[in-house]
């Protein structure tokens, strides 16, 4: 299945069982970066997670701010810089620049 319809499904069944839930989105990529512009991640109350919006490296972070969504129902706009030499230091390969909205969803 599409990551995306997974993505759609884990929103349908977070509804169902009338979970708050929160979906990061990537809006914009400068540079070079594993996913690119559309990819998605919803996050529930319960801080489980469905789809990729990085190579991993993003994820539990993304997630922390979702919870900062969910509870206060104000979207962030949140950029990552990638640079390895800066953040990092583990050799990553995609030194770019990700930017992240992470939105509340009723």
């Amino acid at each position: 299945m599409h990551e995306n319809a997974l993505v759609l499904k884990a929103l349908h069944k977070a509804r169902e069982a009338q979970k708050k839930s929160a979906l990061a989105t990537v809006v914009r990529v400068f540079g070079s970066a594993y996913r690119r512009e559309g990819a998605k991640m919803l996050i529930d109350e319960d801080e489980n997670r469905t789809g990729m919006i990085s190579g991993g490296c993003l994820e539990a972070d993304v997630a922390e701010v979702a919870i900062e969504v969910i509870e206060s129902g104000t979207p962030i706009l949140r950029m990552y810089d990638m640079d390895e030499d800066l953040v990092w230091g583990l050799g990553l390969g995609c030194p770019g620049k990700v930017e992240i909205y992470i939105e509340p969803v009723s």
